[in-house]
């Protein structure tokens, strides 16, 4: 249990605590990317609120992780084991002559987008192939993929050759990185449902003509929200926290020149940037060029408790998220919800997704990016005026608990699985391969 706190932060939860809600026998298998990872751990809650309501979800990392989360075994996937993919495929071709053709021929037979994304659907096909003999073993009845891209074609291409339906996440990265996930339509269209965690994630999928009765709409969330901590008194300077991925889409380089604007207004601060990723080395020149290496400093990769001390010690959260020249953006990150369930006070840009929860003057500030004055009249109110920090702390309070609780919002998943329809023919009854090769 202690993996799993470190795991979750202030997100407590015990094994059996609500055994009396049961999912029934419903055997429901995950499929991720990379689990468990220290920078997804929304969807760590995601499977722990599905252990509270009673399902026990088969558990597959297809090219990271592995090991056990919350004494469940974590499979990961062996690549060793696409060695047999090519014989594999035929065997299943023979048994079932459509069942990959056409996968076969958007595969081959089109041009990509970007080629990192028609990999990862080839390498998700491939373990498609391999895999589809211990569904059928395991009896599987859904399959849930959570991203779009890799696990989403692992699971429709197990449901082409098992008949178990599958459904799939769609997210910020799915949706919008060079346009969007090459095969994303085909996907969406074979799938039960599609889930994703944001208003702005599901106008996207309906304009580019996901059927809106397939789109579900379903926030990520938190197992029991932190104390909400007091105000600091004395905000004389200001403590300010960003907790991002290095990475362009955060926008970390105009946010320093935003820093740089407050600290030419007088405005005392510091900042903390917690995170990690491939701009670090850029990041801190700029911090020297600017010469605020006596108010910011990058604080580097934190785990779960740790960034929930960040959040204890904190007066502001900033997030100053732009859209990448590759197409990425953010929806809503999950750090700005926890820190309104903290008490930290948020100020953002105005990106679509966090304007979900952000709400100027309601629940925290928005301030565009290209507006320092903005930002130094944000950040001056925030320092003084008790009474309104006050009122934004309660209704961002108020707004997490109505909207970000992980298991109000993982039974709307729930209900989906345990739909009836949408099935195809099972096909578990096929003979399987005689081969017994361990790789």
């Amino acid at each position: 249990m202690k993996l799993l706190r470190a795991s979750t932060g202030f997100d407590e939860w015990e094994p059996g605590r609500n055994d009396e809600r049961q999912a029934g026998s419903l055997r429901v298998a995950y499929l991720f990317t990379r689990f468990p990872h220290v920078t997804e751990t929304f969807l760590q809650r995601e499977v722990l609120a599905m252990r509270e309501l009673g399902l026990a979800p088969v558990l597959h990392s297809l090219h990271r992780g592995g090991g056990e989360f919350a004494g469940a075994t974590v499979h990961r996937f062996n690549k060793w084991r696409l060695l047999l993919a090519p014989w594999l495929a035929l065997w299943e071709c023979a048994l079932q002559p459509s069942a990959l053709t056409d996968v076969a021929g958007r595969l081959f037979l089109t041009w990509p987008r970007d080629w990192l994304n028609h990999w990862e659907n080839l390498y998700g096909a491939g373990i498609a192939v391999v895999m589809a003999r211990e569904v059928r073993n395991e009896k599987i009845d859904h399959i849930h993929a959570v991203w779009a891209s890799l696990p989403a074609t692992t699971a429709w291409v197990l449901s082409r050759l098992t008949g178990v339906r599958f459904s799939m996440g769609a997210h910020a990265y799915d949706l919008f990185e060079h346009g969007g996930d090459w095969l994303l339509l085909e996907k969406c269209r074979a799938a039960s449902f599609v889930h994703t965690s944001t208003a702005n994630g599901r106008g996207r999928l309906l304009a580019l003509g996901v059927e809106g009765g397939k789109v579900l709409l379903a926030r990520r969330g938190l197992f029991r929200p932190p104390p909400c901590r007091t105000l600091r008194k004395d905000r004389s300077r200001l403590r300010v926290l960003c907790i991002a991925r290095l990475v362009e889409k955060k926008g970390l380089f105009r946010q320093l020149a935003i820093y740089g604007a407050l600290l030419a207004r007088g405005l005392s601060f510091e900042v903390r940037i917690v995170g990690d990723g491939p701009l670090g080395r850029r990041l801190s020149a700029e911090i020297h060029a600017r010469a605020l290496e006596g108010n910011v400093s990058l604080a580097g990769p934190k785990t779960s408790e740790q960034v929930w001390s960040e959040l204890a010690r904190a007066d502001v959260l900033v997030h100053t998220g732009v859209v990448s020249d590759s197409g990425d953006r953010d929806g809503l990150p999950n750090v700005v919800p926890e820190a309104m369930a903290s008490g930290v006070l948020v100020v953002t840009a105005p990106g679509a997704g966090v304007l979900e929860a952000v709400s100027d003057g309601l629940t925290g500030l928005v301030c565009p990016l290209d507006d320092p004055e903005a930002w130094h009249r944000a950040f001056r109110r925030l320092q003084t005026d008790d009474a309104f920090s006050e009122a934004l702390r309660r209704n961002a309070r108020a707004w997490v608990d109505e909207n970000f609780d992980a298991v109000k919002n993982a039974g709307l998943i729930l209900a989906r699985f345990r739909e009836p329809g949408h099935q195809t023919p099972a096909r578990q009854s096929l003979p399987a391969p005689s081969c017994d090769v361990v790789v």
